[in-house]
């Protein structure tokens, strides 16, 4: 199944659905089941892959990389065809941090480059200190594109401020689902403005919304699951990614159906009756 892409803002197109690997590599116990499902993910047709350092301690980047080398082994998957991205945490993101950081992330993940190096949220040191070490990893080489998560709009305000002397913020990774619909009011108007898409984690608000009445009545109208319904949601705004969480193949199978489903006009009624854009600016929230 071919996906839909979307551009970053250097042009550079990127699948709309990904596969988040939030909780994978916590436990060496369970390291083998989890490198299973990110092949799983790979052999389905996922191209995006997103992680970070924080993610079981390095352990999700390792559990990524192994997959990605058996993959790269099999001889179906070559290196271009995916999608990485992973992030560095805020006490290690001053500009030397920033770029130890992303040589430990490189040598757990076994790559030579990340496609997409995020500011996991804002932290302690001054922004700019971090841009530079965003840009300077670009220049070597060592990551594709860089680009920040959990920052609102007087974060991302501050860190346009810091100038354009190198390639500029490509995305802003948040929390944005049918539960958590805040981003819409300011920040989502505030990206698009600039072409900078939004990378949407928690879709699915950790599975609550596969519980939701609203949510199970639309997907009864069109024979899929909740899951669904709420992915399909989410991609249909403009300049929207989506990552969700799947360990388990027969969920990964179900996010990717729900790239192609269409909501009707009634459905999204339906669902914002139940889940009413915001009126008013919200405080970002986090996961």
């Amino acid at each position: 199944m071919s996906l839909r892409t979307l551009p970053l803002r250097d042009g550079t197109r990127v699948p709309a659905l990904g596969l988040g690997t939030w909780g994978l590599g916590e436990d060496l116990s369970r390291r083998t089941a989890d490198v299973r499902a990110v092949r799983s993910a790979l052999d389905l047709g996922y191209r995006l892959i997103d992680t970070a350092e924080m993610y079981g301690e390095g352990g999700a980047e390792e559990v990524v990389g192994q997959a990605l080398a058996e993959a790269f082994r099999s001889g179906g998957l070559d290196r271009d065809d995916v999608f990485v991205v992973t992030k560095v945490y805020p006490h290690h993101a001053s500009r030397r941090g920033t770029v130890d950081a992303c040589a430990r992330s490189l040598q757990r993940l076994g790559l030579d480059h990340v496609d997409l190096y995020l500011l996991h949220w804002p932290g302690q040191h001054p922004v700019a200190h971090t841009v530079a070490g965003m840009r300077e990893l670009a220049s070597a080489g060592r990551i594709r594109n860089w680009g920040v998560s959990n920052f609102d709009v007087d974060d991302l305000d501050e860190l346009e401020a810091v100038g354009d002397d190198g390639p500029a913020c490509a995305t802003n990774q948040v929390y944005f689902s049918l539960s958590e619909r805040g981003p819409e009011h300011s920040l989502l108007p505030w990206q698009r403005r600039r072409h900078m898409p939004l990378m949407a984690y928690s879709p699915i608000d950790q599975g609550a919304l596969t519980h939701d009445d609203a949510v199970a009545d639309v997907a009864a109208r069109h024979g899929v699951t909740p899951a669904q319904v709420a992915l399909a949601w989410l991609l249909s705004h403009d300049g929207v990614f989506a990552i969700p969480k799947a360990a388990k193949e027969a969920h990964q199978r179900e996010n990717l159906a729900a790239a192609s489903l269409v909501l009707t006009a009634d459905d999204r009624a339906d669902l914002d009756a139940a889940h009413p854009a915001p009126s008013r600016k919200q405080p970002l929230a986090m996961l």
